[in-house]
Parts: C-alpha cells; structure tokens; sequence
C-alpha cells in the first residue's frame, strides 16, 4: 500500500477515547468516581480552544475526591467510549490502533477539587511517555487494556489538585489542525511530606502551538510505519517536574 493511502486510512479512523477512572496502588478506585467526563469520545483540535484544560460538554462529575499518596503508582484507564466497548469484539477499544502519540499528566493546586471551575489555573506537569524504541505510549496503553500507569512524584506538596490525564493522537499530524487531542481531569487529594508546589506552570489554553514539533509531524517512514521514522519525538509542554 502506499503512504499516502495508508496515511489516509489512519486520518479517516474514528477510534476515540474517554479517560474515565483512576488506580491508586492498584486499587481501582470506580467507574468515573471523581473523574469529570463527557459522554462524546471526540477529541479537540484546536489548541485555543476555551474547553483545553478539562474537555467541553461534562456530563459526569460527582463529589468524589480521589486520595492518592505522594510516591504512589496511578492508573489512568481509558475507553472508547463511557463503559470502555462500544459494542461486542471492539476493536477500537480503548482506542484506535492507528491512534500512536504520546500520555501526559498534569496537576493544577485548587482549593476544593471537586468544586473549583477550570479557568485560570496554574498547572503543572508531572509525567509524560512519547515514544520509546518504536512503542507509543498509547500503544503500551492499549497493551494494558486501557490503563496507563505513572508514579506520582513522592515531592509533591499535599492538597487537592486538578489531575488533567491528556492523550494526542498523531496519526493525522503531518497536516497543521489534525493532531488529535483527548482529556478529562480527576479530582484528587495528594498526602504525604512533600513541599513541592510546582514548577514550569502552563496554562490551557496556553500551553500549546498549532506549530509545536511535538504537535505538527509526521510520524511514518517512508514505508507507511508510525516508527517516528528514526527520528526523536519531541513531547509537548514544560518539562516534568523533578523532585
């Protein structure tokens, strides 16, 4: 097949995603227990847009605030759609193969988690996977039946925070508009001794470019593979925080 059909196979995909609980330890905490999310899996492309920091049109949001110790292992779990498949044998659960870019996360500090808005916070990031030898971290995702996994730095300072869990698909990049933008925020209480407060603060919307390197590329080779081509792939954003 050639390039330009195999790249517009993979734009053409509809393979989308909803980030909709989280893991503490390995303990799965609920089925958008403290998760804010909408019903549509449809992604923003438009890194202006007024709805970047936590997705547009929430329908589920309830009261839950999600305890979560600094140094803690977190699972982030993603689905096609609310529920995870959208019908029997889905393929495209929890997202399209097609559908390779990279995880971030990122913390905003708020008084009340489960009651603060998302307009004119200071976030910050805490962990990010690109691509690593030829994988994608949406592809270890998949791999892991939807969940992805980081470690919460062990210096973050106590409090309720914002945790903002963002995906990008690339598989549309080449063309400036069509990187693929998927996220929702968990409402969640850090504990522990740390002190740090942040550092490297964006906002959203903010934090991007419509040019960015990491956001405007070509992923494939010349043989059609999302290898990244043997060249480096540059993750958007600040850098993550190091205790």
């Amino acid at each position: 097949m050639k390039l330009a059909a195999i790249l517009a196979l993979a734009a053409s995909a509809s393979g989308h995603t909803i980030f909709q609980k989280v893991s503490v330890n390995g303990a799965d905490q609920g089925q958008l227990k403290g998760v804010r999310a909408p019903n549509s899996d449809s992604p923003i492309m438009n890194v202006n847009d007024g709805n970047f920091a936590c997705n547009t049109g929430i329908q589920y949001k309830d009261s839950t605030v999600i305890t979560i110790p600094a140094g803690t292992k977190v699972g982030a779990w993603w689905g096609h759609v609310i529920g995870g498949a959208q019908s029997g044998n889905d393929a495209d659960n929890p997202i399209a193969r097609s559908h390779k870019g990279p995880i971030m996360v990122y913390l905003a500090k708020v008084d009340n988690a489960a009651t603060t808005g998302t307009t004119g916070l200071r976030w910050f990031k805490v962990a990010e996977n690109g691509l690593n030898g030829g994988t994608w971290a949406v592809d270890t995702m998949i791999a892991n039946g939807g969940w992805h996994y980081f470690n919460m730095p062990s210096c973050v300072a106590p409090g309720d925070y914002l945790m903002r869990v963002e995906l990008i698909a690339l598989h549309g990049a080449q063309q400036q508009g069509q990187a693929q933008f998927y996220m929702e925020c968990a409402q969640i209480r850090i504990t522990g001794s740390g002190s740090n407060t942040g550092s490297n603060f964006v906002s959203f919307p903010g934090a991007y470019s419509a040019n960015d390197p990491g956001i405007l590329v070509n992923i494939y080779d010349n043989s059609g593979n999302p290898n990244g081509g043997g060249r480096a792939y540059k993750i958007p954003g600040p850098q993550v925080l190091t205790c």
